[in-house]
């Protein structure tokens, strides 16, 4: 196995879909757990596009490519998928859709030659799964995960059904007069519960709320027995349902039941909680904050839910899938590849500062470092770190403190939330080691003033770290609808002049406007993009802040770094704009003049 992996590895290096730092983390990781194939850790261990490596094999064991843009699937077609699969045994169907094998049509008059397709024509199973199909000769090609995701879900869409019980319900709610809170009648709220459907509604919005690729799930109680259900969709929040003549301590009692770590009793201090479950085959995680919230009734007793939905499907493994731009990228890799030093993320709460963090240390890994990360909660598994767990008997600060005693090679610290957590990870970038942290700060230039408000010498901070970059999340247009567009539909020539969007690139632009259709819910945008300021620490840089001692000249410093070659925040967001990608208006809505 270990000759056709590196055969397969090479070939994906001459076609340069791969580079060989790649073969060697996939080689090791195959060491690690033997049966797993090489495609598939590069895939999904190493972010790696699928359709670039999977028509790159299909090409190796001699299988053809269906082209579905030359032939996309019509009616007929998906009558035809549907009707072969019906026909199979439930369990055998279920597997078919999960291993997503799908017969498409024939290609004979005598009906014996059945085109099957496959995301992954290498898989063993497929030679047990055509015969069911009930043809002669199956004949397999490969096609694009994509595309077969998309007409699966064309003929037969995912139900969920637990709103779907819901919504044939008519059972009614009774809601009864407001008790006092010091005699609260937990017996006639749980009454409430039983006779309703909350516990379809609640399972149900998490199992939307994936399928959507939200982020987080807000659970708002209103004024007159009513209940709010947000979706933050790609930064923003939406609504998504609201449940009327219930009580909001029905409906937070039903999440309380339903999540870990969580007292439902308790409603007068913030709780943190969490949950899993099975969703379209993929197990995923949700993070429960509670807090106590007032209202105008001061006998409720309200308090405010936000599900932050945890998918290890949308963690980022490879760097060039950040979208930095390439001076950044290489300043980045740089930063990283050194055997010491700091590097540090900023930006406010949902940034992305997590998802950078998490496919820096992916490409640091290998088994011959020990890495530790100190995170509150740890969201993400990421393989190959030891992730300390946080818990009553461990506090961050204490697990900061113990795992300078733990030999670590790379270590990453969370967040630096004060003085002590700011030295330690200086201690560590200072002796030897490769440290990655978190700050809250606007931009790069602000990392070295709030570590020196903290009270961290100028001296140690100029010394220890190797780069601070700062980023931000900006919408990005619909693939699907937007239309080129002139620079006045994008706001005109004046305004990007004002933006300071250079005159070179703004000849050359190619812009680009949101119309918006349905799988962008008519907005014109969907998902998000980085946009990154990335502050190498060049001698120059160093000496500038060593020579402005406690009184930081981040002035002085951006000047430096912009001569350097640094791309402000405002800058790398205009060059999305001008490629096309989001528009003047996101940019300006996201970053601060310069």
């Amino acid at each position: 196995m270990a000759d056709t992996a590196n055969r397969i590895g090479q070939i994906l290096i001459h076609e340069g879909v791969i580079d060989q730092q790649m073969v060697d983390k996939a080689a090791q990781i195959q060491q690690r757990i033997p049966g797993r194939m090489f495609g598939d850790i590069l895939v999904q261990d190493l972010g790696v596009d699928h359709h670039a490596v999977f028509s790159q094999l299909a090409k190796v064991y001699a299988f053809k490519e269906y082209d579905f843009q030359r032939d996309p699937p019509d009616e007929a077609t998906c009558d035809f998928v549907k009707e072969t699969l019906n026909g199979l045994r439930e369990d055998i169907r279920e597997h078919v859709l999960k291993k997503r094998v799908l017969p498409l049509k024939l290609l004979d008059h005598r009906q014996e030659t059945l085109l099957v397709v496959t995301p992954d024509p290498t898989d063993r199973e497929i030679m047990d799964i055509t015969p069911h199909f009930g043809y002669r000769r199956p004949e397999i090609y490969y096609g694009r995960l994509d595309t077969i995701v998309a007409l699966i879900e064309q003929v037969f869409p995912p139900k969920n059904q637990f709103l779907d019980v819901l919504r044939e319900s008519t059972i009614p709610v009774a809601v009864e007069e407001d008790v006092a809170s010091d005699t609260f009648d937990e017996a006639a709220l749980d009454a409430e519960i039983n006779q309703s459907m909350l516990t379809n509604l609640v399972e149900g919005s998490l199992v939307e709320a994936v399928r959507q690729g939200v982020s987080d799930i807000h659970i708002i109680p209103l004024e007159g027995n009513s209940t709010q259900f947000h979706f933050r969709l790609d930064g923003r929040l939406q609504h998504w349902y609201t449940q009327e003549d219930t009580k909001p301590e029905a409906v937070i009692a039903v999440v309380k039941d339903r999540a870990r770590g969580v007292d439902r009793f308790e409603r007068d201090t913030a709780q943190d909680g969490f949950m899993q479950r099975e969703v379209d085959g993929h197990l995923i995680r949700f993070r429960v904050s509670i807090l106590p919230i007032a209202g105008t009734q001061p006998e409720r007793r309200y308090e405010s839910i936000v599900i932050r939905i945890l998918d290890d499907r949308t963690v980022v493994t490879d760097l060039s899938k950040l979208g930095l731009q390439p001076a950044s990228l290489k300043a980045f890799k740089s930063a990283i590849s050194r055997p010491q030093g700091m590097v540090i993320l900023t930006g406010p709460t949902g940034s992305g500062k997590s998802t950078t963090l998490n496919a820096a240390l992916c490409d640091v890994i290998s088994p011959g470092v020990c890495v530790l990360t100190v995170e509150d909660p740890v969201e993400y598994i990421v393989h190959g770190a030891r992730q300390i767990k946080i818990g009553p008997q461990l506090h961050f600060e204490d697990a900061v403190r113990a795992i300078l005693r733990h030999d670590p090679d790379i270590v990453m610290v969370g967040e630096i939330r004060d003085l002590e957590t700011a030295e330690t990870a200086i201690k560590l970038a200072n002796t030897g080691h490769l440290t990655f942290s978190t700050l809250h700060t606007n931009d790069a230039p602000s990392a070295v003033a709030r570590l020196t408000k903290m009270g961290v010498e100028p001296f140690l901070i100029s010394n220890a770290i190797n780069i601070v970059i700062a980023q931000r999340l900006i919408r990005t247009l619909c693939q699907d609808c937007k239309q080129p567009g002139s620079v006045e539909e994008i706001g005109g020539r004046e305004a990007c002049l004002q933006a300071r969007m250079p005159e070179a690139l703004l000849k050359e632009a190619e812009f680009c406007r949101p119309v918006g259709c349905p799988a962008c819910n008519d907005t014109g945008y969907r998902g998000r993009a980085g946009i990154h300021e990335a502050l190498l620490f060049t001698p120059e840089i160093r000496h500038l802040i060593v020579q402005g001692g406690e009184s930081v000249d981040e002035v002085g410093i951006r000047e430096q770094a912009i001569a350097q070659g640094m791309l402000t925040l405002r800058q790398s967001g205009l060059i999305r704009v001008a490629h096309g990608e989001t528009t003047l208006e996101e940019v300006l809505a996201s970053t601060t003049a310069e």
